[in-house]
Order: structure tokens, then sequence, then C-alpha cells
């Protein structure tokens, strides 16, 4: 409390003055500091009765048989609830000492004002209750005159106040709100009673209406009157408000920027008269007429009808490109017999397989952009290689032909990417290329032209595949899950039938090859076997549905020579390969291979295919350092990794194999074709 103390005198002596609740905190602080210090040596009470008198807060302490009072808190009542913010405090005093204090002007202190009696010690507490009457009312007169009008009316408020409930003066914590009353105000020491030994007034004057209260009430009645009568001597409020009139903080005036006036001869600055749309004469020019703005579609759809095969590197007239259009149609009719072979054991399959090497003359940029699907010509005699480009290009190579330039041939059959190309199984020189620009057509290498199969430019082709053996049907997907049935003997460029599908999106089609009624579509997260004889124009239920897979589905192709299997690539990282040799109502799954198929947005994505003279292998690109080409078993083994070290530097994504011969040719996302051969 005395640091609190030193603080508080502090703060006074840097502002000049307190406000009101500065006051009440420290008239507060300092009497409960008396209190301590009395508690702790009563003999001091003698000494803190001139400090009180200074501060004019009273402490009146009895002891009558060693009652212990508690400090800060008194209920009569029980039933009132009374929370105090100071802590309780148990005092047992000894003796009783009388201090009587009277109201006094800061500025106007002495210490020698006071003086205190011998007599006031030696009293007995009952001596106090028997006062004279005569000596109150000379208190009385000293207290009046001392107050100002403003006390007395306020004392009559508190009077009254007084006597309807001693127990409704309760000094709150946080508020310090006292009244006073004129005939319970503070006694003055007076020294002629002093001298004469007179120590009674145990009582207050006018404390006679509260004679049957207890001894610790009517000293707490006491004091509370006697510190609001102090207070409102200090006219503390009057204070306050002349302070808060000099603390008053005084906003500046806003002050507002003046704008420059213009001068109206000032010459301004000059601008452009074109744009201004004048004239050097100042006249003003015409408005010219607005045009509308013709925006050219990136991708347009080439004309319908049969195209000329025009190359886009060779000169239509020379003779190194007559040349090319006759070694085609030459190769052509001579036909690969269909014999059916007993599969080879996998030792000299593998032995076969580390066989095929790669060089730097196998290796050349055919196509403008990523290579979105290749086909390899069933020739013995040459190695032809077709491949259609995410541009609409299809790209033809002869890899007999030196030097390996010169054997390159470029065509543009189509407008947006090339998703399917196969050679037909009846008459080798023709090349079907299917596109996303919704066109199906095939080149005619003894005509030198593309001719237009099937159109439709309100939907987009995906994938399409042979359903009879003689390529005269054909079946077609869409990418919004519908179907066609192509026939091209009939004539036109329409389709037979338009079948809706139970799948939202259809990527690839491939037909059973012993039981060619029934064919296989790979969806977004489902494959679906369907049968070609139920078609019909309203929704088909497919026949069988696989549903283990857990993301986008790539690819479902058929087992080459039996059909007995099914591999499926799908973006979870698997293969699986399924059980077809029965198609009953469900398919068994019979292996799964771990394998990375997360090529990323610039790669084309990856699609198992099966080997045609080995139907139990699989190939597929890979992702792994160094890039490679790999095959494994439909067990789940694998057989064999393509490395091709320089020669091999990227990600082979769509590959393909020679149906007789070991042939591969793979093809990346920059148009570069890699081909391992014997």
């Amino acid at each position: 409390m005395k640091v609190l103390l030193s603080l508080f005198q502090a703060h006074v002596t840097r502002q000049g003055g307190f406000s009101l609740g500065e006051a009440q905190v420290f008239f507060k602080v300092r009497y409960w500091h008396q209190q301590y210090q009395n508690h702790r040596d009563p003999r001091r009470q003698l000494l803190s009765g001139g400090r009180m008198s200074g501060s004019c807060a009273e402490a009146e302490e009895k002891v009558g048989s060693r009652q212990r009072l508690q400090v800060n808190e008194y209920k009569e009542n029980q039933n009132i609830a009374y929370v105090s913010l100071r802590p309780v405090q148990t005092t047992v005093l000894g003796k009783t000492a009388k201090v009587y204090l009277v109201p006094f002007s800061l500025s106007s202190y002495k210490p020698d004002q006071l003086k205190r009696s011998k007599s006031l010690l030696d009293k007995n507490s009952n001596n106090e209750v028997a006062c004279k009457k005569c000596k109150k009312a000379e208190i009385k007169k000293t207290c009046r005159r001392i107050l100002t009008p403003k006390m007395e009316a306020t004392s009559s408020k508190a009077e009254s106040t007084l006597q309807k409930s001693s127990l409704d003066v309760h000094a709150e914590s946080n508020k310090w709100q006292y009244k006073s009353t004129s005939d319970t105000v503070i006694l003055s020491a007076d020294t002629e009673s002093s001298q004469d030994g007179d120590s009674d007034e145990g009582t207050t004057p006018g404390m006679d209406d509260f004679s049957g209260l207890s001894p610790y009430e009517k000293k707490r009645l006491k004091n509370i009157s006697e510190n609001a009568n102090f207070f409102a001597s200090l006219q503390l409020s009057e204070s306050a408000a002349r302070l808060r009139e000099m603390i008053k903080k005084r906003q500046p005036p806003e002050s507002k920027r003046k704008k420059p006036k213009k001068k109206e001869n000032e010459t301004g600055c000059r601008r452009s008269m074109r744009l201004l749309k004048v004239d050097p004469s100042g006249v003003s020019l015409p408005a010219t007429p607005t045009q509308p703005i013709l925006v050219a579609d990136e991708n347009p759809l080439l004309p319908p009808g049969p195209l000329e095969m025009t190359s886009e590197n060779r000169d239509d007239n020379s003779e190194l490109f007559k040349g090319f259009l006759q070694t085609w149609a030459e190769v052509s009719k001579t036909r690969s017999k269909n014999t059916e072979k007993e599969l080879s054991s996998i030792k000299s399959y593998k032995a076969n397989l580390n066989g095929m090497i790669i060089s730097e003359d196998t290796v050349y940029k055919v196509t403008k952009g990523p290579i979105f699907s290749m086909a390899l010509h069933p020739s013995e005699i040459r190695t032809l290689v077709a491949a259609g480009a995410r541009s609409g290009q299809v790209g033809l190579w002869d890899l007999t032909h030196q030097p390996k330039e010169d054997g390159v041939y470029i065509f543009q059959p189509h407008s947006q990417p090339v998703s399917c190309l196969y050679f037909s199984p009846a008459n080798p020189a023709h090349l079907l290329s299917l596109s996303y620009d919704g066109t199906l057509r095939c080149g005619d290498f003894s005509r030198a032209v593309f001719e237009e199969v099937y159109r439709d430019e309100r939907s987009s082709f995906s994938s399409f595949d042979f359903l009879a053996e003689d390529a005269s049907t054909l079946i077609v997907g869409h990418w919004d899950g519908s179907m066609s049935l192509v026939d091209r003997r009939t004539p036109g460029t329409s389709c037979e039938k338009l079948i809706n599908s139970s799948l939202s999106k259809i990527r690839t089609v491939h037909v059973h090859p012993v039981h060619r009624q029934y064919f296989i579509t790979a969806g977004l997260r489902d494959i679906h076997i369907y049968d070609a004889r139920c078609l019909n124009r309203s929704r088909i239920k497919p026949l069988i549905s696989l549903t283990e897979h857990t993301k986008s589905i790539a690819s479902a192709y058929f087992s080459p020579l039996t059909g007995n299997r099914v591999v499926t690539t799908c973006a979870d990282c698997k293969l699986r390969i399924f059980d077809s040799s029965c198609i009953s109502s469900k398919i068994p799954l019979l292996t799964t291979i771990r394998h990375n198929t997360i090529t990323g947005r610039w790669l084309t994505r990856f699609q198992a295919v099966w080997d045609p003279k080995q139907e139990d292998c699989i190939i597929v690109g890979s992702m792994a350092q160094p890039r490679r080409v790999e095959i494994f078993h439909e067990r789940g083994k694998w057989v064999h990794s393509f490395l091709g070290g320089e020669c091999l530097a990227s990600v082979c994504s769509i590959n393909a194999m020679h149906p007789t011969r070991y042939i591969l040719a793979g093809g990346n996302s920059s148009g570069r074709i890699h081909v391992f051969m014997n």
C-alpha cells in the first residue's frame, strides 16, 4: 500500500490535481493502510489519530470480551447478497482508542491544529452512551456552521435514508458515493472538553434514533456519514468539471485545399490530332463504319467428300512421291495368310525379344505434335508404319527406304486429333482413320485419295473397329456415350443405327476376334460388353459390366487370337486382366499388375495392347528411368524391357507390334517414332 500511495502522490504532482474518482481511490487506499498499521501495532492508534484527522478518515475500534470483527464485510441479514472486492480480515483488538476528526481544507492544514486528549483513552465505552444533551447541541451548532448550504441539502436527504433502514447503507467496492447528514457529522475535537477530561460522545450526534443498533453498526454508519461530509466539503465535483473543460480536446478546423482556378487564356497540352480524329486543317473526320470482327476457327472442318492424297512435306509431281504410292499399292496386294499358329514358349519368345534393337536409323519425327494412334502394315517384305497425330495429320514411314528422310510422307485428312488407325483386314492398301472432328476416312493408296466413310459434324468420334472380317461393317464409339453402326456398302456417309448406350463416355471399342457379335467398350469408370445382334435405337443394356475400376479407364481390348482374355488400363496405376473365355453374367478377374500409368497433362495416356503373335503377353509404355517399353505376362510376371539408351530418351505412350514379325513401333508426345526390330 505504501507503493500505491507513493505512486498516486507522484501522479498528482505531475498532473497538478486529481479528479473525483482519483480522490476516492486515494482516501480509500490511505484508510485501509492505516487500518493495517493499527492491526499490526495497536499503540500506533494515537499517532494515527493525527493522520486520520488530516485525511478525515476515523478509525475507531472496540474490544469487548475480545470479539472478532470482520473488516470490510458485515451482514446483518443473511438473505442479502453482498460481494466485497477487498479481502476479509479478522482483527482482534485489545484496547479501545477514540479519535475525533473535524473537516478541514488541504490548503489550510497545520500539523498542530488538532490535539489528542489523554482522557479519551481512559474512558470506558459505557460512558459513551450517557452523553449530555448540551454537548450535542454545541457540536451540532459547530458542524452546521462548517457545512455549506449544499451539504445541508444533502445531509437532510441522507438522514431520511438512514431512518428507513440501517441495512441499506452498504459501501460498494467500485462506487464511493457518500451522503452527509447534519445530525451525524464529524465531532469537533474541542480542546476545552479534552482538558476537562470529558471523553463522552461514544455515539455521533443524531444517532439517538439508532440506539437499538449494535455498537459495530453504529460505528459503521458513523464512518459513512463522516466520509460523505468530508468529500462534500472538498467540492470535488466542481473541480472535476473544471478539469474536464481544461482537458477537453479541441479539434482543429478542417483545412480544405483550394483548387487552383484554371486560366481561360492558358494554352493546354498538345494532343494528337489523329487520336482526336481531326484533320490537320481542324475539320473533324467522318466516322469510320464499324465492321464485324470474324474470329477464325482454330480447327476448321475439312470439306465433305473425298480428299486427294497430297503430301505436305513433298512435291506431289515428284517422281519420288509417285514411286512411294506405287510401292504401297504393290505391297498391299500380297496378303498375309491367316493360319493359326501355336503359341511359342516363353523361353523362345524372350530370345526373340532380346534380338530386337533400336538405332538412329529407326528413329525419326513423322508427325507434328503428339502421336495418338499407330498401326503397322502386315506386309512381310517392307516395314511400313502409320501414325495419327493430335494435329489431324497421318504420317507414313517406309523404313526400308534410304535415306530415311525420303521414306516419310505426311498427309492432312482431318482437322482434329486422329485417335484410331487400322489397316483394312480385307485390303491392306486401305488405311482407315477416325478423328475427333466427327469424320471417318479411308485412305486408298492405289487411287491416292482419302474417301469419306462416315461423317457426323454434331458429334465427336473416339474409336472404331470392324464387325465383319471383310471390313464391310463397323462399330463407331462417340465421346458422348453413343455408338454408331456403319455399313460401307450403302451409299452416303451416314450411319445405319445410332445407339444410346448406358455409358456417359466411350474411349475405346474392340470386337471379339472369334465371336464377332460381341464387342467391348471402355467408359469413364466401367467396362461393358454388348451383343451387336441386340442393338436398337433405344438405350441398350450391356451383357456384362466390369466395375472393379476406381478411376478413369484408358482402354480395354480382347486378346488377338482367341479373345479369352481382356486387358484394361486404368488411372489407378493398375493393369487388370480378366478371363473372357466364357462370356456369361460375370467375367472373373485373373491378374492385377501394378504399373505407373500417371502420364500427366502433356503426354498421351498409356494403352496396354496384346502382342498379336503371343496373346498371353501385353505391351505397355513406362514412366521409369531410363526410358523403356515393357512386356508382361498375363499372370503378372515381367517378361522383357526394351531399352534404347540415347535413341530412346522419351516416353512411348502408344505402341504397336507387327502381327507376324518381331517389330515394335512406339510413338511419343513430340511426333517421333521409335522402332525396335531384328
